[in-house]
């Protein structure tokens, strides 16, 4: 589920729709949280739809750690790519916003942390020789984004988080004591989807 202060809007035909804030949401706060209204879909499943369904799941999800698709129910999906996202990912089923994010500016994901299936060309963008995305980025530039988690969570306790009630069971005690710093980040390194996984 997205950040509740955040609301969908089309950019141009080229982008189509991103999510922007409506509201000052301040780094460290959780932009984005799994929930049980998030799809997890099995490879096999997915490869065995039909193709126009298969297309849309592929553009709309991305990939976890097990290989497995996850489709979000909410404006989540419409997350645009930036090498210089507004968003970082972790190890906890949830977003952190990477740095203060203000009202009407983009929020923007890395996809190199999203496990894509294929390489995806991107926009240029200024000040970065990257200009494509590869599924094996995670294994690449895990160390930028650990920092930048760490970075995020050092703010944790200190901004309102609406979305906290959502923080999964299995992830509150590393979380409670990442941001009491009696604990390490666990690195996004080992959200990386082996592709040994079936499709």
């Amino acid at each position: 589920m997205m950040h509740p202060d955040t609301e969908l809007r089309y950019i141009n035909d080229e982008i189509g729709y991103g999510v922007f804030a409506t509201k000052f949401i301040p780094k460290g706060t959780i932009v984005w949280a799994m929930d049980d209204l998030d799809q997890v879909l099995d490879p096999v499943f997915v490869e065995k739809l039909d193709p126009l369904r298969k297309q849309d799941v592929q553009k709309y999800s991305f990939r976890n750690q097990y290989g497995k698709y996850i489709l979000c129910w909410d404006k989540a999906r419409f997350v645009n790519h930036s090498f210089y996202a507004t968003c970082v990912a972790t190890m906890y089923d949830l977003e952190l916003a990477a740095r203060d994010i203000f009202p009407g500016e983009e929020l923007t994901d890395d996809y190199g942390t999203l496990n894509l299936d294929e390489p995806f060309d991107c926009l240029p963008e200024e000040g970065t020789s990257r200009f494509r995305v590869l599924p094996d980025d995670l294994l690449r530039y895990y160390p930028v984004w650990d920092e930048m988690a760490a970075a995020a969570f050092q703010r944790f306790n200190l901004v309102e988080q609406p979305l906290k009630h959502l923080i999964r069971s299995e992830h509150e005690a590393a979380i409670k004591e990442i941001t009491e710093k009696r604990r390490s980040l666990d690195s996004i390194v080992h959200l990386y989807c082996n592709r040994h996984f079936p499709k």
